[in-house]
């Protein structure tokens, strides 16, 4: 394994957690908030959360699961290569999601826009809540307890509002200061997962053609590839072929650009990280290759009729369940009915966020289709 670099975060010298305990004797701290987070109820639940497709719609789509997982492999080889802290940045990974609503997208706009009155809801706040507050499985606190380098991973972005009520957390927004590394390429890793991933589903769906992804410059160029080494291949293995390809040209590049940018800069530890301009990044081409990209997922997948339809039932039943759980809180399980007693908004929006797409489907037929539950 290689030295870590000067620069990486350490955890003997983490700047804590919210509550002290007593260290592992066998784990790093990193390491130890890695498996609080795996074995969180919020994690098993991104099994049942999906990215594009809600779950009932076939079984081979991606869940915020396997997305999580499929991010963490991505940013522990970009660690690696770096010589950043691998547990750390799959920490990062895996957290990154919890704070997901179901249906995706359309529920967590559905959501905002409930709470728009009350604060908002943001994903990304969320994910942060659930490991500070929601998570209840330890005697002593709320929350897994997780050290401040992993919280402020999960934190990507935040309003100097917000930022102003985080404590030690938000505190970087307010000072316009950068993460650690660790923080930076799991935000990188993310975004390469999501998008060619998301190519993968919606060719599988239907939704995409390769005809059409032709026209996007990174797709064009690594199928022209495949076709001429393999030019008899079926299209199943045709476009795994291609989008291992193309995750390999984005993280080679990011690789490749970061370690350039680190070398200009010089940094000796990780306060001079914070000081310093973002350095993960990718090189000016392969930048504007990733946004035509994503600007064509955008145009052609997430906004397909047929995803249009299903965000719409979608929103309609986020809707509908914080309405008639803002009306009565009694519907409320036990737990959340004394949550409301101090914030009742909050705590109905915690309450949705926390299902996954199957068990809200279920909570809004058993409220309002009468016939089925009489």
């Amino acid at each position: 394994m290689k030295p870590l670099a000067p620069y990486a975060a350490h955890p003997d010298q983490s700047q804590g957690r919210q509550f002290d305990e007593p260290p592992s004797s066998t784990r790093n701290a990193f390491q130890r908030d890695r498996d609080r987070i795996v074995h969180s109820t919020a994690f098993r639940r991104l099994e049942y959360k999906t990215q594009v497709f809600v779950n009932h719609e076939g079984d081979l789509f991606r869940t915020r699961l396997t997305h999580s997982l499929e991010v963490a492999q991505l940013a522990r080889g970009i660690a690696r290569t770096l010589s950043l802290h691998e547990d750390l940045t799959e920490a990062i990974a895996l957290a990154h999601d919890l704070g997901h609503t179901p249906f995706g997208h359309a529920g967590q706009d559905a959501l905002n826009d409930c709470m728009r009155e009350f604060g908002g809801f943001e994903h990304n706040l969320q994910s942060l809540r659930v490991v500070e507050k929601l998570e209840l499985r330890y005697a002593e606190f709320d929350g897994l307890n997780l050290s401040f380098e992993v919280r402020e991973g999960i934190l990507k972005h935040c309003s100097n509002k917000n930022a102003k009520l985080l404590g030690d957390v938000g505190q970087r927004f307010l000072n316009k200061t950068q993460p650690s590394l660790e923080a930076q390429l799991t935000n990188y890793a993310d975004e390469i997962a999501y998008n060619n991933h998301d190519i993968d589903d919606g060719l599988r769906s239907g939704l995409i053609t390769i005809e059409q992804l032709t026209k996007v410059e990174l797709f064009a160029q690594n199928l022209a590839i495949v076709k001429s080494k393999y030019p008899k291949l079926e299209q199943k293995r045709l476009i795994h072929e291609t989008v291992r390809r193309m995750i390999n040209t984005l993280v080679v590049d990011l690789c490749t650009h970061s370690a350039t940018n680190i070398t200009k800069h010089q940094p000796k530890s990780i306060e001079d990280i914070r000081q310093l301009p973002e350095l993960i990044g990718f090189s000016t081409g392969i930048a504007k290759q990733n946004q035509e990209l994503k600007q064509f997922l955008r145009k052609n997948l997430y906004h397909h009729y047929k995803v249009n339809r299903m965000s719409a039932k979608a929103a309609r039943i986020v809707r509908e369940l914080f309405t008639a759980f803002y009306a009565n809180v009694g519907l409320l399980p036990d737990e959340f009915q004394t949550y409301a007693e101090m914030d009742k908004a909050r705590a109905v929006a915690d309450y949705i966020a926390g299902m996954t797409d199957r068990f809200a489907i279920r909570e809004h037929r058993k409220l309002f289709a009468v016939e089925e539950y009489l």
